[in-house]
């Protein structure tokens, strides 16, 4: 290898064996020559041949189907190999060990095949970003949105933004570079801002969706009031299995629990959480009910399982009259009875009805925290250049606005962030 060249690595890019096939990835500048030394001649580019593989000792490893695919159309924008073998424990192990042995080959880390990728101008932040949920998904809406952002949905609108701005700064210098400052066209340069206020708008529309955290990290539906109202009994039906200890007894749940369930389709976080009431001289209880009013302040949706009036007030609240099948009550809400499962189906159906209006849509666009911060800046940028009047600081503001999609997408600004992204990601990707 080159002095100064990057390493060539490798690593198992499909799941754990046994399998039916492994795929072993090969990517950097001595991937053909690796190739070459394990089955011989090369196989035409990009056209799957059978090939036999052999160690150093010109032991036969495995006959499997090999890749050669020269950069940089490929994966990684690199020179890149592939060996699609029989998938036993032992071809495997014996592969990378052999590959391990190679003169300028190493094992690659976490996510470095992806961040290869990123770094060569095959995927930018976002699709990466997509990528790492799409790898993590485990529900059909997270597969959806995830897959949207990953095959570069969300960068075709960055950059359709990005291109408005390049043509409005365009405008503007041309506004500054041809014209006299007592004789600039008035008119095309209020074109300008009110294209910078319209551009504005539209990026705002889009902040008003739901962010996308939510979608992947589950929707967080607390369950609260007083002890002993049936929060734990309701928390076990709604996600159908026994996840918390129910007894008679008052003030049995002290700390929060917390339930992953998947409804409709939906991933959600249901909490079952400590009955809140006052004058309590038990620490430990004490505690358990600070945690669970802050699990209430930070719900998205809460279960109120108590008296109407003494419902927090918030947005997405649900009331829940419990244990139905002894309540003689005729209150407001849900009437439920975890014992004998009366109301339980419509009240996971009225939670659903309700997730869905908060979850971002999986056909549309979600940004999550990161890509708000920075879509929001780009929005502050636009609204001051359509306000300014010295037209240096509207050329200053587009300029800023740039930047902050140019941070978005990864261009520039970015690097304190890639390797915990990257990070995410297991070592064959």
């Amino acid at each position: 290898m080159t002095p100064g060249a990057r390493d060539t690595i490798f690593a198992l890019s499909s799941g754990q064996p046994p399998a039916g096939i492994a795929v072993v990835r090969i990517s950097g500048p001595e991937a053909r020559s690796t190739l070459t030394a394990l089955c011989g001649t090369l196989p035409p580019p990009r056209q799957a041949s059978l090939r036999g593989l052999r160690g150093a000792d010109g032991e036969l490893l495995d006959r499997a189907l090999v890749l050669w695919m020269p950069g940089p159309r490929t994966a990684t924008g690199e020179d890149l190999g592939e060996l699609h073998l029989h998938g036993g424990r032992a071809i495997v192990a014996a592969v990378l060990a052999a590959l391990a042995t190679r003169p300028g080959l190493r094992m690659a880390r976490a996510g470095e095949m992806t961040r290869r990728a990123f770094e060569n101008g095959q995927i930018d932040l976002l699709q990466a970003e997509g990528l790492a949920d799409l790898l993590a998904a485990e529900t059909e809406a997270q597969r959806r949105l995830a897959l949207r952002v990953s095959d570069g949905g969300l960068s075709r609108h960055v950059e359709g933004w990005r291109q408005a701005v390049l043509v409005l700064s365009a405008q503007l210098e041309a506004a500054l570079d041809y014209a006299d400052e007592d004789d600039v066209d008035l008119e095309s340069t209020a074109a300008i801002r009110d294209g910078a206020r319209v551009l504005a708008e539209r990026i705002t529309a889009v902040l008003r969706s739901p962010p996308a955290e939510r979608l992947r990290d589950g929707l967080r539906i607390v369950l609260a009031g007083r002890p002993n109202v049936g929060k734990s009994s309701l928390l076990n039906c709604l996600v159908r299995r026994e996840v918390a200890i129910v007894t008679d007894i008052a003030g049995t749940t002290r700390d929060v629990i917390e339930a992953p369930a998947v409804l409709a389709g939906l991933p959600m976080i249901f909490t079952d959480t400590a009955g809140l009431r006052d004058g309590v001289c038990d620490e430990v209880e004490a505690i358990g009910i600070e945690r669970a009013s802050r699990r209430i302040a930070d719900a998205d949706i809460v279960l109120w399982l108590d008296e109407p009036a003494l419902a927090p007030a918030r947005d997405h609240i649900i009331i829940v009259t419990p244990k139905a099948d002894v309540a003689t009550s005729a209150r407001e809400g849900w009437r439920v009875s975890a014992r004998t499962g009366e109301g339980v189906e419509a009240l996971r159906t009225e939670i659903v009805t309700r997730a869905r209006s908060l979850l971002p849509d999986p056909e549309g666009i979600a940004f999550n925290g990161r890509q708000r911060d920075l879509a929001q800046k780009a929005v502050s940028h636009l609204s001051a250049a359509s306000r300014e009047v010295d037209l240096l600081l509207v050329a200053e503001e587009l300029r800023l606005c740039r930047v902050a999609f140019d941070s978005l997408v990864g261009r520039a600004g970015v690097e304190d962030m890639l390797d915990a992204l990257f990070g995410r990601f297991c070592v064959g990707k």
